[in-house]
């Protein structure tokens, strides 16, 4: 290898790695990107969220072909599934955008140094098949999360698969027990469920989606269980037993209790993330762990100076676009500039149909916390564009300061709410009042209506309802 001395090398190239890399290359920094797959993007785009979206879009396609076209008076006969062709559309989705990645790597003079790497010192990273990288300003350790393995159940990406086997079934299951009823569970729930499978969801705690806001997911399990899913809640797995016909799942009460069988051809284990730290050496070179995380400061540092975390290494949600900020920051901070990240304002989203989007405190959070709130409600029953399209169910919710009016939480559950929550998350990094959401003029006919016509709810005065 030509180079091996840089400013900044940051392990691993998924979302918040990548990015990080191209921010510091643009503020002029000589940069390397350690990453072992054959291919950048992490988990995200090779086996997470890209994928997962590419086979959702096609399964809703599907579902609306064969069965949701006739009430806009069109007639479709004879839909047949092609599951081949739909892994096809999902690997070239995959392929363009980790390819777009490496365009970018091209482009900002990046180094992408192909191996599994090990920092062996402050300033040192070891890269198989490579040899010893020095970073003169930095090392960012970016390496994201595994699948958090389900004590007692071995999976085998045939008949128990992780969300990385869940992506690649080569035949629609007629039977899919989904343990876990958190955002991958049920977005590959559904996946599976409108191409044919009997969902049956197993969840621990006593609701699905469980951090987030409780009339959100009260109603959205009502919605996904008129879609054909079934839930077992407060429930947990405690064994299988795999035989050539399938699994046989004992499940017995989370509070105790009888046990019962569950019968599945497929099992799809959805019980959450955990940051991927094996075999980096960050216990010989003294880096400070938490909780299972690598433990830093308000500006990303660990305990060892010139070494840095971002990501899902780091305490916050696992999502590939708070990985993305905290790379942005942490570049330009090393450039001597005052990025910041604000962890507050992190939306999160759910693909399913309907998409749940939210950003904020939940109900429940501000009740626990004393806080005086007001909260201002629209059905998209009560939106003509949601009418138009056929896609009426959910609603939007704002949660606004009862004193200031400022708004301090925002719920939405509904048709392309994935694309709505923007605009919310930009109203509250800038301290919006629910007024100020209301007094807002947004076009008609439009889904977002809704959002303007729930701040006007908060005090009493929606137009439509």
């Amino acid at each position: 290898m030509a180079e091996s001395t840089f400013d900044v090398v940051v392990v691993g190239g998924g979302p918040g790695g990548y990015v990080c890399a191209i921010r510091a290359a643009q503020l002029g920094f000589k940069v390397a990107c350690v990453e072992k797959r054959s291919a950048l993007g992490g988990t995200c785009l090779n086996v997470g969220c890209i994928p997962s979206k590419a086979l959702l879009a096609a399964s809703e396609k599907y579902e609306e072909a064969a069965h949701g076209l006739a009430k806009f008076g069109i007639k479709v006969g004879g839909v047949e599934l092609d599951l081949p062709g739909m892994h096809a559309h999902k690997s070239k989705v995959v392929k363009d955008n980790t390819g777009g990645v490496e365009f970018l790597f091209k482009k900002n003079k990046i180094a992408w140094l192909k191996g599994a790497g090990t920092i062996t010192s402050a300033n040192t990273v070891e890269v198989e098949g490579v040899g010893a990288i020095t970073a003169s300003k930095a090392i960012v350790i970016a390496t994201g999360s595994e699948v958090t393995p389900l004590p007692g159940i071995t999976i085998d990406e045939k008949k128990i698969v992780s969300s990385t086997g869940a992506l690649d079934l080569a035949e629609v299951p007629k039977r899919l027990v989904v343990i876990g009823g958190g955002v991958i569970g049920l977005e590959l729930g559904s996946v599976w469920g409108r191409l044919g499978a009997q969902v049956t969801v197993v969840e621990y705690l006593d609701r699905i989606l469980p951090t987030m806001d409780g009339e959100i997911s009260k109603q959205s399990q009502r919605i996904f269980a008129k879609q054909g899913m079934t839930f077992k809640l407060g429930s947990k797995v405690i064994g299988a037993n795999v035989s050539e016909t399938g699994v046989s799942l004992t499940v017995e009460p989370a509070a105790g209790g009888a046990a019962e069988t569950l019968e599945a051809d497929v099992v799809l284990v959805a019980i959450g993330r955990r940051p991927y730290t094996q075999g980096l050496g960050l216990e010989a070179v003294g880096v400070e762990m938490e909780r299972g995380r690598v433990k830093i400061g308000k500006h990303f540092e660990t305990n060892v100076p010139g070494i840095y975390a971002i990501g899902d290494v780091v305490e916050g949600p696992m999502l590939a676009h708070k990985a993305e900020e905290e790379g942005v920051a942490l570049a330009e901070q090393l450039a001597g500039q005052k990025s910041h990240v604000n962890h507050d304002l992190v939306p999160g989203v759910v693909y399913t149909w309907p998409e749940v989007a939210a950003v904020g405190k939940t109900e429940e959070e501000l009740k626990a916390a004393g806080v005086a709130y007001k909260a201002g409600k629209f059905p998209f029953t009560a939106n003509a564009r949601a009418r138009a399209i056929g896609a009426t169910d959910g609603f939007v919710k704002i949660l606004a300061d009862a004193a200031t009016d400022k708004v301090l939480g925002v719920h939405l559950l509904g048709p392309n709410v994935s694309e709505m929550i923007g605009e919310l998350v930009l109203a509250m990094e800038f301290s919006a009042s629910a007024e100020d959401i209301a007094r807002t003029c947004h076009a008609h006919p439009t889904l977002t209506e809704a959002v303007k016509e729930a701040a006007l709810a908060v005090d009493g005065r929606p137009l439509h309802i």
